[in-house]
């Protein structure tokens, strides 16, 4: 991917604003009460740092690492589960932490899975949610920043796992 094929859509002074302000939210929805964030792996684990210090309320993280993707940038459909919880969330706040939400498929599966483990509330947070290609009824919570179309990269967003280092959100501009 040359240099030229992607500009910046989202800059990282917009994206710590943005956090901020999730932030804030799930602190005022949730106060004292402790919640545990589930990152989902690998392009949450930036978005999850920075969000969990702009969250006052009590809180722990787990990681879980679903696979969708492949090397190209269409979904395929088929959710292959690569790591599981490590902590229970029955009878806990939960609140699942994607980098993105695309067609749906992948945080779909996971919310429905997430249910059947009884937790006493779960909610979804995304960075970026991607609404044109919304496959199936999935929404989030919390949102950072909604857009239409696009391959993007950077802050933890990858192609073929590389450009997840990039500091802003880059528009990948088709040739």
């Amino acid at each position: 991917m040359a240099e030229q094929s992607r500009k910046i859509l989202f800059s990282r002074e917009k994206i710590a604003t943005e956090i901020k302000r999730l932030g804030e939210e799930i602190t005022r929805d949730y106060g004292d009460e402790e919640i545990i964030l589930v990152g989902v792996l690998k392009g949450s684990f930036l978005f999850i740092a920075d969000l969990i210090r702009e969250i006052k309320s009590p809180s722990v993280v787990d990681f879980v690492r679903l696979a969708s993707y492949g090397s190209g940038t269409q979904t395929s459909g088929i959710i292959e589960f690569r790591k599981g919880l490590e902590m229970s969330i029955r009878d806990r706040h939960v609140i699942v932490v994607e980098d993105i939400v695309d067609s749906g498929y992948t945080l779909e599966c996971l919310y429905n899975k997430f249910l059947l483990q009884e937790p006493r509330s779960l909610k979804i947070c995304t960075l970026i949610d991607k609404r044109a290609r919304r496959e199936v009824e999935i929404e989030a919570d919390y949102i950072g920043i909604s857009m239409d179309d696009g391959f993007i990269i950077g802050y933890g967003l990858d192609h073929d796992e590389k450009y997840r280092n990039l500091p802003d959100i880059y528009l990948v501009e088709e040739s």
